[in-house]
Parts: structure tokens; C-alpha cells; sequence
């Protein structure tokens, strides 16, 4: 279950023991809003992937988590099957160049992210089973 926190200066991802292991990541992913340059929605997040995990496991269909790295950067991935997807573009001063994350949530994000910061000081909870 991938869970995301977002509050008015950050995006977090919270990893689950197991995303911890597969991604072989031992925090949370924390992306501050300001480097946030572009959401999308995707049906596939497969083919959003770019790179050879580096750490990270993939098992082609299946999962694939962890650091994705290529030329253009490291993308931080958490895709599971071929369910929906939130593609989030992020500047060149993140840690990621991307994130590219399977949840039934996108819709949300993508709302919440729409926020203006006045509008968006609670923390806003968005869980995936």
C-alpha cells in the first residue's frame, strides 16, 4: 500500500515495509511542492519507466520499485500490475527526476496539488490499497 502525505511545502511518499525492501530504500520519498513542475494521469505506468533499476526490483508485469536510473536522471518508481498511475515531473534541484507512482488516487493528487497555499495547510492523507 502506497500512501502519500501532502501538506502545503511537501509531497511525501510513505513506503511500506515491504515498498522498503523491493526499492531497497529505508525512508520516506520527500519532494518539496516547489519542485513539483507537472502531474499526469496514465493508464500505464510501464510505459513511463526509463532506465534499469539501480537499487530497485522489477519483475517485468508485475512490480517494479525502487531508484529507476538512465540518462536523463533517476525516476523513483512504485508500480504495481498494470493498474492507474500519477506521473509527477519534478526540477532539476529534487532528488528524483520523476516519480512515477501506481495508485487509485491520482485524480485526487492532482486536485490537491491544484491548491493554493493558503488553501492547502492541512495535511491531506491519500492511501492506496
Amino acid at each position: 500500500m502506497v500512501t502519500l502525505l501532502l501538506d502545503s511545502t511537501q509531497l511525501e511518499v510513505v513506503l511500506s515495509g515491504v515498498e522498503r525492501a523491493l526499492s531497497r530504500r529505508s525512508e520516506s520519498v520527500r519532494v518539496d511542492r516547489s519542485h513539483i513542475l507537472r502531474v499526469q494521469l496514465t493508464d500505464d505506468a510501464w510505459t513511463w519507466l526509463r532506465g534499469v533499476p539501480s537499487p530497485g526490483t522489477q519483475v517485468r508485469g508485475a512490480v517494479a520499485m525502487g531508484t529507476w536510473r538512465s540518462a536523463s536522471g533517476n525516476d523513483f518508481v512504485l508500480v504495481r500490475r498494470r493498474r492507474r498511475a500519477v506521473v509527477v515531473d519534478l526540477s532539476e534541484d529534487a532528488e528524483f527526476e520523476r516519480l512515477v507512482l501506481t495508485t487509485r488516487h491520482g485524480v485526487a493528487l492532482v486536485q490537491a496539488l491544484r491548491l493554493d497555499g493558503d488553501d492547502a495547510s492541512d495535511v491531506v492523507e491519500l492511501a492506496d490499497s
